[in-house]
């Protein structure tokens, strides 16, 4: 039978497999199959489509993305306990469910995918943010990627410039992709309870990037500017080993700013200007 009409509650599948969530996996399972089916529609009409997922657990996500007709979903699990649980899915599901038991960090995506796909995932909070960082890197790989974060990181990643959670993760993720918040998820929606608020965020990979720069540059140039936010550029900056001042003057930068001040498209230029700089 192609569909999940069958298979049991998935409070009942946690107590049968005693998959109680594991913090040192950063694990907190979604049970709640509307908010699920939320997510796997945040990613468009997934008919026919491939899909990748990180950190599935009991499958709840998984049986969602599976409703919506993807043709292929590769599920990553580190966690050996959840294979059994995650294999009656797939059965359910004509087989449209591959399941990898490895670590989301260390697997090479572009072995994995025959073409491109979209991420859609309920993130572990501990490695959410170099997961997201790994795949900016290697975005033609991806028609979008839905996620889920905890509250205050996703607001990172659509941050407005002058405001507090503006920093290097707006920049890069502004910068390489169109961003979009989608909903909150309370805390109680998950097994075990997290102490914080979720938010889920959509990324669609941009053709180009919105501005001309080198990343590697541009990722040097942003964490020297975050890392003493409080300073002006003129200070903060100094440390790159190049006349800070004069490449903020040619950049049409005040000296005097901070790097919260500044736009995605200001970081670009003078990232550029700093790379070009004898």
């Amino acid at each position: 039978m192609d569909n999940g009409s069958m298979l049991p509650p998935l409070r009942e599948v946690i107590n049968s497999y005693g998959l109680r969530a594991e913090k040192s996996l950063g694990q907190n399972f979604l049970l709640d199959l509307n908010l699920t089916g939320r997510i796997a529609r945040c990613a468009g009409n997934l008919e026919g489509e491939r899909v990748l997922e990180i950190g599935p657990g009991p499958g709840g996500l998984t049986r969602a993305i599976l409703s919506q007709g993807a043709s292929e979903l590769i599920a990553i699990e580190k966690d050996t306990r959840c294979q059994a649980p995650l294999a009656e899915v797939s059965d359910a599901f004509g087989g449209r469910l591959r399941v990898l038991e490895a670590d989301a960090l260390d697997i090479r995506e572009e072995d994995l995918l025959s073409g491109k796909a979209h991420i859609i995932a309920n993130l572990p909070y501990n490695v959410a943010t170099p997961l997201l960082i790994k795949w900016l890197k290697k975005r033609h790989l991806f028609k979008s990627m839905t996620l889920m974060f905890q509250k205050e990181v996703a607001e990172r990643i659509t941050a407005e410039p002058r405001t507090k959670a503006y920093g290097r993760l707006s920049i890069l993720c502004q910068w390489l992709c169109e961003t979009s918040k989608q909903f909150d998820i309370s805390p109680k929606a998950f097994t075990p309870p997290p102490k914080v608020v979720s938010q889920v965020v959509k990324l669609v990979p941009r053709d180009e990037p919105l501005y001309p720069a080198d990343l590697e540059t541009l990722e040097k140039v942003v964490a020297t500017a975050f890392g003493q936010r409080r300073k002006m550029l003129r200070a903060s900056l100094k440390s790159l080993g190049k006349n800070a001042e004069d490449i903020l003057v040619e950049a049409g930068i005040k000296p005097t700013s901070r790097a919260e001040e500044l736009s995605v498209e200001e970081f670009c230029r003078l990232s550029e200007i700093y790379r070009n700089a004898q």
